[in-house]
């Protein structure tokens, strides 16, 4: 098994447990207790704990951010179905993994820096979409704001709310986002 044990599982496993126990969980043994295998495994996929940590920032970058936008994209669509499929999208995530990053952010120069970068990622493709979808400069960053702070206070105050009922809400802020005064 050991042999047969990627980057990729490595990482997998460190997001699952940072999403559980934050970063401090974030340790080579208990991770490699948990995989079943040796620490020698991890030293075959990372120098050390640092080399880990960049690694488990750029992948939630990759999967929260950049596969999201991915995901949007290739759905197709005019701008305002891009944003309603992107509320849907973001509204059924778990949060858990966002939550925990930005905990970590709160303590770590490494963590806030890739968060900035999240965070300016996808509030330019919010901006984009609602600029596409119309709406004149001077309100096109106010709506990308209020859907960036919505999708972020739903990671804090509705994670455990059915997904249902956060698709549905996420369906009518994005409706209302898109009406003309």
């Amino acid at each position: 098994m050991e042999d047969r044990l990627t980057r990729q599982d490595w990482l997998t496993a460190a997001l699952s447990t940072l999403a559980r126990d934050g970063v401090a969980a974030l340790r080579v043994e208990p991770l490699a207790k948990r995989l079943g295998v040796t620490k020698g495994s991890f030293y075959w996929h990372f120098a050390d704990r640092p080399a880990l940590l960049a690694s488990v920032l750029a992948e939630w970058e990759r999967r929260a951010t950049d596969a999201v936008i991915d995901e949007v994209e290739a759905a197709g669509g005019d701008a305002a179905a891009r944003l309603m499929n992107l509320f849907r999208i973001a509204a059924t995530a778990d949060g858990r993994l966002e939550r925990a990053v930005r905990a970590w952010a709160a303590t770590d120069a490494a963590a806030v820096a890739v968060q900035g970068r999240v965070d300016a990622r996808r509030h330019a493709y919010l901006t984009a979409q609602f600029s596409g979808a119309g709406f004149a400069d001077e309100e096109v960053v106010s709506r990308a704001r209020i859907a960036y702070r919505w999708v972020m206070g739903g990671f804090v105050m509705d994670w455990d709310r059915p997904a249902e009922e956060r698709r549905a809400d996420a369906e009518r802020l994005c409706a209302a986002l898109l009406r003309r005064p």
